[in-house]
């Protein structure tokens, strides 16, 4: 909801501005639209980016709950301390689990809601891992938490090399659709080109253009984006079969 307070916010000060600039209200629309659009983009680009932190995180939980359980404590008190000596970006969650441990005294449970707040692979592996040395008595836990975490950390540096190689492109695209709608804006400063757009052919010529914007903008990122590890460890009710679940039960 905020996200499209903020796009519309913008198009509407974007659409003012260019209607005092070139005193075309068609061409104001047009920019007014473009900025909505690229205000989305940027918001999920946030969003996105937070995402990637939150993914990154992981090898350090894992280290942290390695510390402890070499140092003494028990697997649930290890995983009530991230709630204080975590990472930031994860502590508020873990504050909750904590809440839903002390609440109910089920780990299992507490785990699986954990699983769902954060509902990727890397989490899910981590948690997973967990509950099976707690069924099985948890004896190779540290060697399963070293393995997973060495894996998660090759995991991040290919992707963000792959991500790196990809940036480039990706910003080329970004100016190459941006570039002719600043030419545009300059030359809307002209009287004769504001009444040209002002036109009904003028305003079809922009109406494609933004359609055709949108869709190269969408064609690129789907051609950029980089495929996700699909979640495999489920709830027996969306995945049959799992052995998992059943050395869980």
């Amino acid at each position: 909801m905020r996200n499209k307070i903020y796009a519309v916010t913008a198009a509407c000060l974007a659409t003012a501005l260019v209607l005092l600039t070139t005193n075309s209200l068609i061409i104001a629309l047009a920019f007014g639209t473009l900025t909505a659009g690229a205000s989305f983009v940027i918001l999920n680009s946030k969003t996105s980016h937070n995402e990637a932190e939150l993914i990154a995180v992981w090898p350090e939980v894992i280290d942290h709950l390695m510390s402890g359980i070499q140092s003494g404590l028990s697997l649930s008190e290890s995983l009530v301390g991230l709630a204080t000596r975590g990472p930031e970006i994860l502590r508020p969650a873990f504050i909750e689990f904590r809440n839903t441990l002390f609440r109910h005294g089920d780990l299992e449970q507490a785990i699986d809601e954990l699983k769902e707040l954060f509902h990727h692979h890397g989490s899910d592996q981590i948690f997973e891992a967990l509950l099976i040395s707690k069924a099985l008595g948890g004896s190779e836990l540290l060697s399963i938490l070293r393995t997973l975490g060495d894996f998660l950390r090759q995991d991040l540096a290919l992707r963000k090399e792959i991500e790196v190689k990809h940036s480039w492109i990706k910003n080329s695209a970004h100016l190459s659709a941006v570039a002719p709608w600043i030419l545009l804006l300059l030359l809307s400063t002209q009287p004769s080109t504001a009444l040209a757009y002002s036109t009904p052919t003028g305003g079809f010529i922009l109406i494609a253009g933004l359609i055709m914007t949108a869709l190269a903008y969408l064609w690129m990122n789907r051609l950029g984006r980089l495929p996700q590890t699909p979640r495999v460890f489920l709830k027996v009710s969306h995945v049959q079969n799992n052995p998992v679940q059943e050395v869980r039960r």
